[in-house]
């Protein structure tokens, strides 16, 4: 293991994105989170292929020059090996829709991948040529196109920085890494990276696990800790991430929140309401019956507009982030 954190540490994958025609000046993409189908037939659920539907109309309409998966990927305990069927059944013949053709994935671990073999999903990515998934943690440098303006999104993986949580109880919390030093080795590229990203107008940091949550899992400590303060003082567009099944966004410290798990099931219950700072959370969405959803991400040289959106295509909520 310690040789790997090393390995992480100069490994400082940056991939540049750039984005496709007719967005109108404008770098766009959808997140999505804890969309894995099921570990038995038909290996998805309803609300995955409801929303894989919406995905793609949403990316005709609104363009989509990438998908950014947040996480729990394949429930409920990832996969065997990097030829494990569940690529095919829970991901390739879902995500088949005409808008979604040929739209690159970054995908991250969440929980329940890391409950099986991540190193799987690393290396699935040579055999699809829409995966994309180079290392547990990377970062993309993303153009936004008539302008000189660049933004950059940083991957992290929250269960390797905070540790696991088999997640089914309430509020369960990640109970420290299981690997101090590498765990070590990720903070200290992230805070590497958020030096290097002084000169970008937008930074976007995602991981699966929420800083802040009103729903079941609540608010991460090791990441309210840990991150948040990185986030602040860098002055953060905003956090991505999703583990709670539903759709929220915060606000707290100039730093958006968005929290982005309602791909496959959908929870309402908000125990953790008290847990997150006054006046912060501007919205909420969990109904039981809603057939899913995602968020549509829209970085022009202005601003950043949030789009939260149902699985019938409807628009929630709708939030712009003014550059750094």
């Amino acid at each position: 293991p310690q040789m790997l954190a090393l390995l992480w540490l100069t490994v400082t994958l940056v991939t540049p994105v750039t984005p496709g025609e007719g967005q109108g000046g404008a770098l766009t993409f959808l997140a999505l989170g804890d969309w894995g189908g099921l570990p038995d037939p038909p290996f998805v659920t309803p609300r995955q292929v409801a929303t894989a539907a919406a995905m793609g109309q949403v990316a005709t309409e609104l363009g989509s020059d990438f998908v950014l998966a947040l996480g729990d990927n394949f429930y409920y305990e990832g996969v065997r090996d990097e030829w494990d069927p569940r690529f095919q059944e829970t991901f390739e013949r879902v995500f088949v829709s005409p808008g979604l053709r040929g739209v690159p994935w970054y995908v991250m671990a969440g929980n329940h991948d890391h409950a099986g073999n991540v190193t799987a999903q690393l290396r699935y990515s040579h055999h699809s040529p829409r995966w994309h998934f180079p290392h547990p943690y990377y970062s993309l440098r993303l153009h936004i196109p008539g302008s000189n303006a660049s933004a950059r999104l940083l991957v992290l993986d929250t269960v390797l920085l905070c540790g696991h949580t088999d997640d089914f109880g309430l509020g369960d919390v990640p109970s420290g890494p299981r690997d101090a030093a590498a765990a070590g080795a990720h903070l200290a590229w992230l805070r590497a990276q958020l030096e290097a990203a002084a000169g970008d107008r937008f930074v976007l940091v995602a991981g699966h696990y929420p800083v802040w949550s009103v729903a079941k899992h609540g608010p991460t400590p090791c990441l309210v800790r840990l991150l948040r303060p990185l986030l602040r003082r860098h002055r953060v567009t905003a956090y991505l991430c999703g583990h709670d099944h539903n759709l929220q966004y915060l606000e707290e410290g100039g730093v958006g929140y968005i929290l982005s798990g309602a791909g496959n099931f959908m929870e309402d219950s908000r125990p953790h309401e008290g847990s997150v700072p006054p006046g912060s959370l501007r919205f909420f969405l969990g109904t039981p019956t809603s057939p899913g959803g995602f968020a549509h991400l829209r970085l022009e040289p202005s601003a950043v507009t949030v789009t939260f959106l149902e699985s019938t295509g409807r628009v929630l909520h709708r939030v712009t982030l003014p550059p750094r």
